[in-house]
């Protein structure tokens, strides 16, 4: 009974840290005209402190994901909450873009910090039996986040302005407390703790070959996931002329199928392994690609987005179970997470090069190409790994 208490308290701690932190990184996407006409810049600039932010993860993988391997896992999870929650308490302050710019940076390494630390902890508290299906429950965060910074848009920005929007952000500083005073530490870390922090680095070396690997993997997932949604509510305003209220709207639709997906594929990668169910995944989102980018109709880019979205991250919530099987035992905190976020560093550039591509194929070429291409490039890399689904993380 209290082994299974302290998987709920863990993957809750993982699910809502991801949920949170989304929500964080995703309101700025729907502010994109409010913040370029706020800071008197082009709307570019702001696609470029999205960037930033993805870039500076990283090193909050790098940072949080060494302490979480030499210390435990929920000293470095609290400090990581407190951090990215302060970070995005000041985005609400920001007098110009400049300061704007820089507290993204910042708000980067938060965001970096969190995924692996989190996912970490969870998977090492879930049965191998159910450890697909929580998986996709706390990949599912993800797009909840996505969701209620729809939701915000929705409403709070029209009601209390743009700065609310961020300092909404201030609500997760009080998950440090729920994981403080409910979720045990990992037994799986005890039994494989390092003895300092040079043997991190030593035993992620004598794994080069398969760090590479799952940086390539995690790059294609990156390409994969933003290139079809970072993007996605300015495309429907700019291309179809939809109104805020209902691109907002429509963000709460594809973010349902999303955690509809991720929580269904996770689930089926127990009976069909990890690399199958992705494959199926990717499968399902290429047959959407016709109706997500070319619909013609408000229906048809509806059924398009949300079907779309149950492939995208269905494939995802696969990932933290398979990164944290594939990844050695001494590292797990640091490995999964700095492969995740040196992957999204390497696809940071992905609106940027959609933006680009938009100028010269029209918006719904661009991210239908652009799509099409890393779907396949996914599958093959998919294809050509290894899994280790239901390995024992403790004796």
């Amino acid at each position: 009974m209290a082994q299974s208490r302290g998987t709920g308290h863990a993957v809750t701690a993982g699910f809502l840290g991801w949920t949170l932190d989304a929500f964080d990184f995703f309101v700025v996407i729907f502010l994109y005209d409010v913040l370029a006409a706020q800071f008197h810049v082009e709307k570019s600039a702001l696609l470029w402190a999205t960037t930033a932010t993805l870039a500076f993860r990283p090193v909050g993988a790098l940072i949080f994901g060494m302490l979480a391997d030499r210390f435990g896992r929920r000293t470095p999870l609290i400090a990581n909450v407190i951090y990215f929650s302060i970070i995005e308490v000041a985005c609400g302050f920001e007098p110009n873009y400049r300061v704007f710019f820089v507290l993204r940076c910042l708000y980067g390494i938060g965001m970096g910090g969190e995924w692996g630390v989190g996912a970490s902890l969870a998977m090492e508290h879930a049965p191998a039996r159910w450890r697909g299906l929580l998986s996709g429950i706390l990949q599912s965060g993800y797009s909840i986040g996505y969701l209620l910074a729809a939701v915000a848009a929705r409403f709070v920005l029209p009601t209390l302005g743009w700065r609310w929007m961020f300092w909404l952000g201030g609500i997760p500083a009080l998950l440090a407390i729920y994981v403080r005073t409910h979720v045990p530490e990992s037994e799986a870390w005890r039994q494989h703790r390092v003895p300092n922090i040079k043997a991190i680095f030593e035993t992620v070396g004598k794994q080069w070959k398969l760090f590479a690997y799952l940086v390539l993997l995690m790059t294609l997932f990156m390409f994969l996931s933003h290139g079809t949604q970072d993007l996605y509510p300015d495309f429907l305003k700019i291309e179809h002329g939809l109104a805020p209220k209902i691109v907002a709207n429509m963000a709460i639709l594809y973010n349902i199928g999303a955690v509809v997906g991720a929580i269904v594929f996770g689930h089926l990668s127990e009976k069909l392994g990890r690399r199958y169910s992705i494959l199926a995944a990717l499968a399902l989102s290429l047959a959407m690609i016709p109706l997500w980018a070319f619909g013609g109709t408000l229906f048809a880019l509806a059924v398009g987005a949300f079907t779309i979205q149950m492939g995208v991250q269905g494939a995802w919530g696969i990932v933290p179970a398979h990164l944290n099987e594939v990844s050695p035992d001494a590292v797990r905190g640091l490995v999964p997470g700095l492969a995740y976020q040196l992957g999204i560093l390497l696809a940071s550039p992905t609106s940027n090069i959609e933006h680009k591509l938009r100028d010269k194929f029209g918006y719904s070429w661009a991210l239908a190409g652009f799509e099409i291409a890393v779907m396949v490039a996914l599958a093959i890399v998919t294809w050509a790994g290894k899994e280790q689904k239901g390995k024992a993380f403790a004796a």
